[in-house]
């Protein structure tokens, strides 16, 4: 008979969900059926890398301090899940909440580094990208897995070359008594 001690049956559980996450970006509805949706998966010693580099983001921009405390709580995570969006196209519909056309947008679609992502990209686009992230932190909750959508870690993870997108949230998981992803001090 084989023992599984409880920790080891938790890390398992995590590494599922992360696996099962990506999964529903990937299934995820999207407009026209344009997917320009990536993964990543992180754990280890990869971890500790993301928030090392955050710290030192946090002390670099004044505006992103907070990227300081979100690094404290993210060694807390046993996996990373990483969602983005790759060069994303332009659903052709002309919807103007981009502020430019279709034509306008396409021609300049993420040409512009900004100080967190690349843009401009078509609004629809990242609608997608918000569909699919609540389908991701949904199996997450399904699965009793602790969880929490965070801009910070995405752009740390893009800045550290970790994911190739111009536009990246990450999610941290684990399975504790307390979500650490909630209730942070600065």
């Amino acid at each position: 008979m084989t023992v599984i001690e409880g920790i080891d049956a938790e890390y398992d559980a995590i590494l599922i969900t992360a696996k099962l996450m990506c999964a529903a970006a990937r299934t995820a509805p999207k407009t026209r059926g344009i997917d320009d949706i990536v993964t990543k998966v992180i754990t280890g010693e990869e971890i500790e890398r993301l928030a090392n580099f955050m710290e030192k983001l946090g002390k670099e921009v004044p505006e992103w301090s907070f990227f300081i405390r979100d690094a404290r709580s993210i060694r807390e995570a046993k996996a990373i899940v990483l969602v983005g969006l790759k060069s994303p196209r332009v659903v052709e519909v002309n919807c103007g909440a981009c502020g430019l056309t279709c034509r306008e947008l396409r021609e300049r679609s993420c040409s512009v580094e900004g100080p967190a992502y690349r843009g401009p990209i078509c609004a629809l686009q990242l609608l997608n990208l918000g569909i699919a992230i609540g389908s991701m932190v949904k199996v997450a909750s399904e699965m009793n897995i602790d969880n929490r959508i965070m801009f910070s870690v995405g752009v740390a993870a893009r800045k550290l070359g970790l994911i190739d997108a111009d536009i990246v949230v990450g999610i941290p998981l684990t399975c504790k008594g307390k979500n650490p992803f909630f209730d942070r001090k600065y």
